[in-house]
């Protein structure tokens, strides 16, 4: 597999070679949905709970008698069925939301998507990455001349001046290989791989 060199215009000079067990792969849908959806999942807290009957604050006085009143009756206001009661099934802080994904599932599906990145076009080489102070002006004057407004950056050595500048950028975001995640691959527009870090997600994913 081929991918584009870009230099700092954005524009492609020459073509770099990339392992086919990384970027050359079939495009497996139902395993990519499903390393995605487990990614979201296991970044769930889970702290949100809810209240059953016996939480909610309430009187125990009978709201009414119980005949002649024509309605159903009823001892207490923290009924489920009640507005303002308890829930009969409440969700709870200690609940797992984890899925459980085999690695080697993982590293299939992440070679998938960025096969599938590269032949749309979306996965694209930059010899490296780097600016001259830690100036978010300056990343973002950089990757505007390159065309890009959206865009993962995947290096192989982050100094101090482009991930301090990358921060504040909402629609930027520069990872190592080892940070890569199925979420972001899918959602930004361009994905851009240092040379040095092809071999490092050869080595993760291959």
């Amino acid at each position: 597999m081929q991918l584009e060199l870009l230099n700092d215009q954005g524009q492609s000079t020459a073509k770099v070679d990339a392992p086919d067990t990384v970027f050359a792969r079939d495009y497996n849908e139902a395993l990519v949905h499903q390393i995605v959806v487990a990614f979201q999942a296991n970044a769930r807290q889970g702290t949100r709970a809810q209240l059953d009957r016996g939480e909610v604050k309430h009187s125990t006085k009978k709201p009414f008698r119980q005949k002649g009143t024509g309605r159903a009756r009823a001892g207490m206001t923290s009924s489920p069925l009640w507005r303002g009661g308890g829930r009969i099934f409440p969700n709870r802080p200690d609940e797992n939301f984890s899925h459980k994904v085999n690695k080697k599932m993982y590293r299939a599906g992440m070679a998938s998507i960025l096969s599938q990145l590269a032949r749309d076009g979306r996965l694209a080489v930059v010899d490296s990455l780097s600016i001259d102070a830690p100036k978010t002006k300056l990343l973002a004057a950089k990757l505007k001349a390159m065309g890009l407004d959206s865009v993962m950056v995947i290096a192989d050595q982050i100094d101090d001046n482009l991930l301090l500048a990358s921060r504040n950028l909402a629609n930027v975001l520069v990872v190592e290989p080892r940070y890569a995640d199925p979420l972001s691959l899918v959602f930004y527009k361009k994905v851009l791989v240092t040379k040095g870090a092809i071999e490092q997600l050869k080595e993760m994913f291959a």
